[in-house]
């Protein structure tokens, strides 16, 4: 049985929500590890382990020191419980920020990877979820950064998400290959080529097209991929208040509103975000996952489990055979200069 070390601690709704979560994934096979302020919780469910953890650093304003000076803080007590083999994969319901410092600094950066990628499932009416990458680990990132991306996020969509060969594209301002920033048309010369190797790339993707069921992988650095997300987010939540603001603006709408409730309601459970489990921190050496704070039991639940398929899945593993296979490893020769600029979450 696999075991999934929980930081309980900086969500929205308080560890007990995150608790119930672990409780939903306890009862279909997964043990948890669980770190929280067990003050705020009740009792503790069969599966569950609690670790009586209160210090928080989900709102620290410098997550690396935070991690660095705060060893007792739940976060990197379930970071280390997973490098020390307590463990098999990390989920976290505090900030991205705090997550992605212990992860770096405990579950290590894995083998041959230049900077982990924050990545996240976004889902899509009507089709399975797009993987963007990277939505906020690294606010700038050079060439070979992104090549790896490409095939992490391929990876793990053929290990978790079950896509044959996924369609990788790059996010540009074109879909010709000339269009974009220098580094992306130098991304794009060198994915159509032998960094591509074994990789289902398609070339450039513009905006308009990155919720169309047209790709699977869309790449991109840390700064361009959380503006995409929070846009995505902010149009959805607005034009889903606009439907509802409509149905109620007169006796008809009312009418029609009824009418429709049913596909409405499907409509809301095929883009609801807890269902993707949050983001992945893509290239450490070990799982880790960081949900949304506002998630409820029913978001944890699902990371968790997702955690555990992916430690089952040997995603870590499967990662490293494709990015070797491109010859996209980074080569001792070249030296250590990959935390340039990394761990910024925009």
């Amino acid at each position: 049985m696999v075991t999934v070390a929980v930081d309980g601690n900086g969500a929205d709704l308080g560890p007990s929500e995150v608790a119930a979560g672990a409780s939903l994934a306890a009862t279909r096979g997964v043990r948890v590890l669980l770190f929280a302020d067990a003050s705020k919780i009740g009792s503790v469910p069969d599966g569950v382990e609690l670790v009586d953890a209160p210090i928080s650093i989900a709102k620290a304003t410098d997550p690396a020191y935070a991690v660095r000076s705060t060893p007792q803080a739940s976060i990197v007590q379930a970071a280390k419980a997973v490098a020390e083999g307590r463990a098999q994969a990390l989920v976290s319901g505090g900030s991205t920020g705090s997550a992605l410092a212990a992860g770096l600094f405990n579950l290590k950066r894995d083998r041959g990877i230049y900077r982990p990628a924050l990545a996240l499932p976004i889902p899509r009416p009507g089709g399975t979820p797009v993987m963007v990458l990277d939505v906020g680990a690294n606010v700038s990132c050079r060439p070979e950064h992104l090549v790896q991306f490409a095939h992490m996020g391929s990876a793990f969509c053929q290990a978790v998400m079950g896509i044959d060969a996924p369609r990788v594209a790059l996010l540009s301002n074109g879909e010709e290959p000339a269009k974009g920033t220098p580094d992306v048309k130098e991304v794009h010369e060198r994915l159509s080529g032998a960094g591509g190797a074994g990789l289902n790339f398609v070339g450039n993707i513009e905006g308009t097209q990155a919720m169309a069921n047209v790709v699977d992988v869309i790449v991109t650095d840390g700064f361009t991929g959380n503006i995409a997300l929070k846009l995505i987010e902010g149009v959805s939540a607005q034009t889903l208040a606009a439907i509802r603001t409509a149905a109620m603006s007169s006796w008809r709408a009312k009418l029609g509103g009824f009418l429709l409730q049913p596909a409405v309601q499907t409509l809301r459970e095929e883009i609801d975000p807890e269902m993707t489990g949050g983001a992945y921190m893509l290239g450490l050496r070990q799982i880790g996952i960081v949900c949304h704070g506002r998630f409820t039991r029913r978001g944890f639940a699902r990371a968790i489990e997702l955690a555990a398929r992916g430690v089952e899945e040997d995603v870590i593993g499967r990662t490293r055979a494709a990015l070797e296979a491109a010859g996209a490893l980074r080569s001792p020769a070249e030296g250590d200069r990959s935390d340039e600029g990394a761990a910024q979450p925009a």
